[in-house]
């Protein structure tokens, strides 16, 4: 989804462009409880489309696990798409244009000439996008709250051994977990972009 969106901002030229792309930023600008508030109207047992989605897909977000990685993925989507875009908008259209001469489709094109040159693009949205899942707080605890072992998420946990007499220890174990897996993917991404720009550039 986020490749889709950022070529159609990146490349497409259709009305209320602005406005998607103000959309697909607002999880960003807007208070991350809002952003909880808002997925609680939309997807909660009672909300818009909770009902349907629970009645035709067994699917339920609010207070569940799977309420936590929606929220998560919404806010981290933005920085996912940014980055994939700038990414897309830096390769040049005439390899396309080539390409096309040479007779692949446009969208055969894309695939095989865009998206590889774009893939440490992706990658980097990738991992800011798991960065900023990883930290999430507001939007979590407003949609799908702090249930242990439901949907408690790390920072959650980290928030409530704060406040809990005796917690500190606890609590700083798991900061050194969080530190550790933002620093692990932030040195795989790292090496990853690397090899895909060797293997670009040869």
């Amino acid at each position: 989804m986020a490749v889709l969106v950022a070529v159609a901002l990146a490349r497409g030229r259709f009305p209320g462009k602005i406005l998607l792309d103000g959309l697909v930023h607002l999880p960003l600008v807007l208070p991350p409880v809002v952003t909880g508030y808002l997925l609680l109207i939309a997807f909660g047992r009672r909300g818009i489309l909770g009902p349907a989605l629970e009645s035709c897909c067994g699917l339920v977000f609010s207070f569940r696990w799977t309420g936590a990685a929606l929220a998560a993925g919404i806010m981290g989507f933005p920085l996912m798409v940014r980055a994939i875009r700038l990414s897309i908008e830096a390769v040049d259209q005439r390899l396309e244009a080539a390409a096309e001469t040479l007779g692949a489709s446009r969208i055969g094109a894309f695939l095989a000439v865009t998206l590889p040159l774009s893939l440490p693009g992706v990658l980097a949205g990738a991992v800011l996008a798991f960065a900023k899942a990883l930290g999430e707080f507001g939007a979590t605890i407003t949609f799908v709250s702090n249930i242990p072992g439901e949907t408690r998420t790390l920072p959650a946990a980290i928030y409530t051994l704060t406040q809990t007499p005796g917690g500190d220890a606890a609590a700083g174990r798991l900061v050194l977990v969080a530190i550790a897996l933002s620093l692990g993917a932030l040195i795989l991404s790292e090496l990853l972009a690397r090899r895909l720009s060797a293997r670009i550039a040869g």
